[in-house]
């Protein structure tokens, strides 16, 4: 996964996956079909682990103007961690792939985080739902490909603030 997450799908050979999992390239395709099927495993580990906070933001009580603030400032935390994976799996991971079904896998992930993010935000201004859900997935792709590129936590903590206002100016007066 951590490989994946830094390089990208493409960048990293079989034998440096069989390698980092402590397996040789045969049995590496005996576990996992292929380095695919190790990539689609990797995904779901990062949506149950490192990724988990964005469905798990979307489900906490309380008005969308404070959940999605919260989910921005999150992300620019689990992005930017030290030490940590370096930007979102989901967002990121197949950026410039070759392979069409590897990019089908993530294109999928995302189709599906946009829709339960406008389902969220539906429940307070349907009305706005499918634009502001845009906006969100315009923030996170940049906080994460911000990190990616080395972008500072503290930075990373500033532009989420920011987003979160942008975000919260979109809303009705007094909401």
């Amino acid at each position: 996964m951590a490989l994946f997450q830094a390089r990208g799908y493409d960048a990293v050979g079989v034998a440096e996956l069989g390698a980092a999992i402590g397996v040789k390239a045969p049995s590496l395709y005996a576990a996992f079909g292929s380095k695919k099927g190790l990539f689609e495993r990797a995904l779901a580990r990062y949506l149950e682990g490192e990724g988990a906070f964005v469905q798990a933001t979307l489900d906490e009580a309380g008005p969308v103007a404070e959940v999605i603030p919260r989910l921005l400032r999150r992300a620019a935390e689990a992005y930017g961690a030290p030490g940590g994976l370096r930007g979102c799996l989901v967002l990121d991971g197949t950026r410039n792939c070759a392979d069409p079904e590897v990019r089908a896998l993530t294109a999928e992930l995302r189709k599906l985080g946009r829709a339960r993010l406008a389902g969220r935000i539906a429940r307070d201004y349907p009305e706005r739902a499918a634009d502001l859900a845009d906006f969100v997935i315009v923030a996170l792709s940049g906080l994460s490909a911000a990190a990616r590129d080395g972008m500072t936590l503290q930075a990373l903590r500033r532009s989420a603030e920011i987003a979160a206002a942008g975000f919260r100016a979109q809303l009705s007066p007094g909401d």
